[in-house]
């Protein structure tokens, strides 16, 4: 069954013309049992049942204390191993689930076992590698060594990489990145949750000019939304390095009701990424989730979802009606 949906995920992600759309969420914490477990699996997709999604992401937590100084807004607490919870979800919902891995705090033997017991044992099929937060601390695999490891690896997993807009805004070599990245193994990319259409659309146009360049086909690019209630959300998005531009900030903290305001910045953020992006080709695709565990701001992100599917589906109908004309 996993290998049907996980070659369903990649027919998915290979045609332009289709929406993909996938919920993020967090392995529940180190301390829960089983059971328990079961019954929060349960609830989320319970307040899923309503809507059309291809798939969830389930992340691994990282403590990314060494990134930045500033102390982090709401505590880091250590997960249950996504793998177990990607097999929950997966048994439950009976869709594709991209599991994300962190690679730094293993080394490479470490990390072939990871892959075998993942396959095997967990039923992992699609799989994001995230490198280390840092260059600073104890990095004992590489981003890099792992791409080579995976490479050599005899299990044909279905791997995506992560991009960060922000890091394009400074450094501006974002899409090369992305095309090294495709040159060891990445078939798709899920971006940070976007507050900065700007910075995503520069982005997102120096990866679609050098693809064009190159003579080859951009590949799939997933962008995240969250929404945002509250000025403690509002800090950790920035703790975490999401670019929340001035004018932003204020139009949240200053609205009489911040979530919802916050559900109009990223319709209007989608919409101008869509405007400049979808003209050269670039497959999108949609992740939502909920930074933090207040039931509105969880709430709000079912509503955000499915505002931006309605949103990219009309979007992608009326670019296929002007191609067909």
């Amino acid at each position: 069954m996993d290998i049907i949906m996980s070659e369903s995920l990649q027919q998915k992600f290979a045609d332009p013309h289709r929406s993909v759309c996938f919920v993020g969420t967090t392995p529940p914490k180190a301390s829960t049992e089983d059971m328990q477990m079961q019954e929060i699996a349960d609830r989320l997709l319970a307040r899923l049942e309503t809507l059309e999604y291809d798939g969830l992401i389930v992340y691994d937590i990282q403590d990314e204390s060494s990134r930045i100084d500033a102390p982090r807004p709401f505590p880091y607490m250590e997960t249950r191993d996504p793998r177990e919870y990607s097999r929950l979800l997966s048994e439950r919902s009976q869709r594709p689930i991209i599991t994300y891995k962190s690679v730094a705090q293993r080394d490479r033997a470490d990390f072939e076992h990871w892959l075998e017991e993942a396959w095997d044992d967990y039923g992992v099929r699609n799989l994001v590698l995230v490198g280390s937060p840092s260059s600073e601390g104890d990095i004992k695999l590489s981003l890099n060594e792992a791409y080579t490891a995976l490479k050599e690896h005899h299990k044909p997993f279905h791997l995506g990489g992560v991009t960060i807009a922000e890091r394009h805004a400074v450094k501006g070599n974002e899409h090369q990145r992305l095309i090294s990245k495709v040159e060891n193994g990445c078939e798709f990319f899920v971006s940070q949750a976007v507050y900065n259409a700007q910075a995503t659309i520069d982005l997102l146009t120096s990866y679609a000019r050098s693809c064009r360049e190159m003579g080859v086909s951009p590949k799939r690019v997933i962008l995240t939304f969250t929404p945002c209630g509250s000025a403690k959300t509002l800090e950790f998005m920035q703790w975490l390095g999401i670019s929340v531009p001035e004018a932003t900030r204020y139009r949240i903290l200053d609205a009489e009701k911040p979530l919802a305001e916050s559900v109009r910045i990223c319709q209007n953020n989608l919409e101008q990424i869509l405007d400049a992006c979808l003209p050269l080709g670039l497959p999108i695709g949609l992740n939502i989730e909920s930074l933090t565990n207040r039931k509105a701001e969880i709430d709000a992100s079912i509503q955000l979802y499915q505002l931006l599917k309605a949103t990219l589906d009309l979007r992608l109908a009326e670019r296929q009606l002007s191609q067909s004309e």
